[in-house]
């Protein structure tokens, strides 16, 4: 009757023990039987991760919130389970050094400088994801002190944006490195 879970609060009572258990389970469930499905159709990982939802009714449940871990996670990791380490991207099955590969992708953009200022333009439109990217390829190419400090502030402010505590965490990591 009472639940004692890694993260969040006790739960007690045999009902509502229950329901969270069956909630989570049943989220759980979901995710696994669409990771599959979308693997058996010949989907990468990428289009896996921006293809499977969480029914957002089900996140609203306090027990639910991604407050520590996020769905996207839990996918990369059903993921993994079952398809092993490749992500079906073939360009990534032996790949080029990432040093080397964002310093000719920042050739080809023109430039460190254009790649900052592109990164921030979409910071401030709130496109993290990609903003962040790009400022990893323009880090990656230059050992400019002031790349790399438009870089930390990237990763602060995203922090700031994120809600789990895992994004939290790695994105205030990386405002150090």
């Amino acid at each position: 009757e009472l639940l004692l879970p890694a993260h969040g609060l006790a739960v007690s009572g045999r009902a509502r023990v229950a329901t969270v258990l069956g909630d989570v389970a049943t989220v759980l469930e979901q995710l696994v039987h669409d990771v599959l499905a979308a693997m058996n159709t010949g989907a990468t990982l990428d289009e896996i991760l921006h293809s499977v939802r969480v029914d957002d009714e089900m996140l609203a449940r306090p027990w639910l919130r991604p407050i520590y871990d996020e769905p996207e996670f839990v996918v990369r990791n059903i993921y993994r389970l079952f398809g092993g380490w490749w992500d079906g991207d073939p360009a990534h099955l032996k790949p080029p050094p990432a040093q080397e590969l964002a310093r000719e992708l920042t050739e080809l953009a023109g430039g460190v400088d254009k790649l900052v200022q592109r990164a921030e333009a979409l910071a401030q439109d709130g496109n993290y994801k990609m903003a962040c990217q790009l400022i990893e390829f323009a880090a990656r190419s230059s050992e400019d002190e002031g790349v790399w400090n438009a870089r930390s502030q990237m990763y602060l402010k995203r922090a700031e944006a994120e809600t789990s505590l895992m994004a939290k965490g790695v994105f205030g990591e990386a405002v150090r490195r």
